[in-house]
């Protein structure tokens, strides 16, 4: 245990700090916006705003992998979790805290929209659960992925081979995280058939993947002055 969490010590003095921030502000956020739906006007699909922000998640891991590898993309993974449930019981605790929210002070519905306030900022234990889960194992299938699929690419540092590894992983892995939240959450507790489960993970996936092909270039840019930056320190050690 203490070798590990030296690693892991050693590990985040690693990771640039703008990396690692922007993965837990997303895994937060994502968690958050996801207690909104999006009404897409057809039953089939569901949505909801966490996709404005998933795609930064499965971005800066495919950012980490690239250049730390699959096993630090993992663990800085979990440290994003942990980080993720420990906001949520700070925001459960607010919400346990007696008191009025601002957007609360509408005259005759004080009550009403404070008691919604309070339970979509404290969230529900099964959502929180079950997106933790599913974060965990897509998180892994994502990075492994992108790393095999580098493996076969061999070393070209191009665009064209980071853009390959991460399109392929990211579809792949936010399939695997929409398909197990639908299982566990809205299959168990609200009731949804196996087809409605495939069918939104499906189309989330679709969705999210866009974004993510749109901010790609950002990513590479970033993926490339870390490589840079590790081989002027290489250069600088070895002199």
């Amino acid at each position: 245990m203490k070798k590990a969490l030296a690693e892991l010590g050693r590990l985040l003095n690693t990771v640039p700090p703008l990396i690692l921030t922007l993965l837990v502000l997303s895994v937060v956020g994502m968690n958050l916006l996801a207690n909104k739906s999006i009404n897409t006007g057809v039953d089939w699909l569901a949505l909801d705003c966490g996709i404005l922000l998933s795609w930064l998640t499965f971005l800066s891991l495919d950012v980490l992998t690239h250049c730390f590898g699959p096993r630090a993309a993992t663990a800085m993974s979990l440290v994003a979790l942990v980080l993720n449930l420990f906001m949520a019981l700070v925001f459960f605790l607010a919400s346990c805290i007696p008191g009025v929210w601002g957007e609360s002070f509408v005259p005759g519905s004080e009550q009403t929209i404070n008691f919604a306030l309070d339970h979509t900022i404290g969230g529900t234990w099964f959502i929180i659960l079950g997106s933790s889960i599913a974060f965990a194992v897509s998180s892994v299938v994502n990075n492994f992925l992108n790393w095999g699929i580098g493996q076969r690419l061999g070393d070209n540092k191009g665009f064209g081979t980071f853009a390959t590894r991460s399109y392929i992983s990211t579809f792949i892995a936010q399939f695997t995280d929409n398909m197990v939240f639908a299982l566990l959450v809205s299959r168990v507790f609200f009731g949804w058939t196996l087809l409605q489960c495939v069918t939104c993970a499906l189309t989330g996936a679709v969705l999210e993947l866009l974004f993510e092909i749109f901010f790609s270039p950002f990513g590479y840019r970033i993926a490339r002055r870390l490589d840079a930056e590790h081989v002027d320190a290489m250069v600088t050690k070895a002199a």
